[in-house]
């Protein structure tokens, strides 16, 4: 049988509970410090530590101090590497149900968060906040080392990071330190595989969004970088600012060893073979080692004659 209920407050401060099977009086237990009401006396000692500052759960890891024992549970994921929600769409695991849940939107498209001056939607609330100041015009958090202002609070705070080198953020495999939580997060998919950010046209799937977005150009044919000396469009940044080095001369990759400059890496690390003496072609049929793959396919192609012969 279903149960029905409502509820009403007497006046000796008494939450009064009617079903339709009994009547109920559960006595209400009131904060001293701002009113607020609770049924249970647990729920009442959690809530008065906002006022008394109290934080009983204390990491014996690091020793930071937490108020409610689920924050304090929580926490204690960074350490033990505990991850237990995980994506269904494409198993990427997390330490916390809301980061699950942030991530899932990458899968489903959705932006709950709406700017209600131009209308345009955003999957995280920080990234709405972080575009209404700039309809504002507000850079309320300025620099005292260099000037620069900030939008957001934490904008400066990793911006500072800079003058002071201060990394907080360490990956627990490699010792590698980061300056940004986002970086080590990133850089954390190394170890772990993971890759959640997928291509819904062919289900190709990469470990950063930067890389998915590249990719996507192969399907829609996007070239949003322009040469402005000889027209050409070029899909991928690096392609483009090594275009632009045909037209400027610019060669920013130096021999340590001869001096010799290069406007490409790949040109650089070619040549340094011939100074380490280098040959790393080898011809799969003799076993002949070379230098350049220019030298090797000349070479493979006298045993082709030889085999017309």
């Amino acid at each position: 049988m279903m149960r029905r209920e409502s509820s009403h407050q007497t006046t000796a401060g008494i939450l009064c509970i009617m079903t339709s099977q009994e009547q109920m009086h559960t006595e209400l237990h009131h904060c001293s410090y701002c009113g607020k009401s609770f049924t249970h006396q647990s729920s009442l000692q959690t809530h008065q530590r906002i006022h008394t500052g109290e934080k009983p759960h204390q990491c014996s890891q690091c020793g930071k101090t937490f108020a409610q024992l689920s924050n304090f549970q929580q926490h204690q994921r960074i350490h033990t590497g505990e991850k237990p929600f995980i994506c269904v769409q494409c198993g990427a695991k997390f330490t916390h149900k809301c980061n699950l849940k942030r991530h899932e939107r990458i899968h489903t498209g959705e932006k709950p968060y709406h700017c209600s001056q131009c209308g345009k939607s955003f999957a995280n609330l920080s990234n709405l906040q972080k575009h209404q100041r700039m309809h504002a015009g507000e850079k309320s958090y300025p620099c005292s080392q260099c000037g620069k202002s900030f939008n957001l609070e934490r904008a400066l705070q990793q911006h500072q990071r800079i003058h002071t080198g201060e990394k907080p953020y360490q990956c627990s495999q490699l010792w590698k330190s980061f300056n940004q939580r986002g970086n080590l997060q990133q850089h954390q998919r190394i170890h772990t595989g993971e890759k959640p950010f997928i291509c819904v046209q062919c289900g190709a799937k990469f470990t950063y969004k930067c890389n998915l977005k590249t990719h996507q150009r192969i399907h829609t044919e996007e070239k949003p970088y322009h040469c402005s000396q000889c027209g050409r469009s070029f899909a991928v940044l690096s392609s483009f600012q090594q275009h632009q080095r045909i037209h400027t001369g610019e060669k920013p990759y130096h021999c340590s060893l001869c001096g010799k400059s290069f406007n490409q890496q790949s040109t650089l690390q070619y040549h340094q073979h011939i100074h380490r003496g280098e040959k790393s072609y080898h011809c799969s049929q003799c076993g002949k080692r070379f230098t350049h793959q220019s030298n090797l396919q000349k070479h493979q192609a006298s045993h082709m004659r030889e085999k017309l012969c």
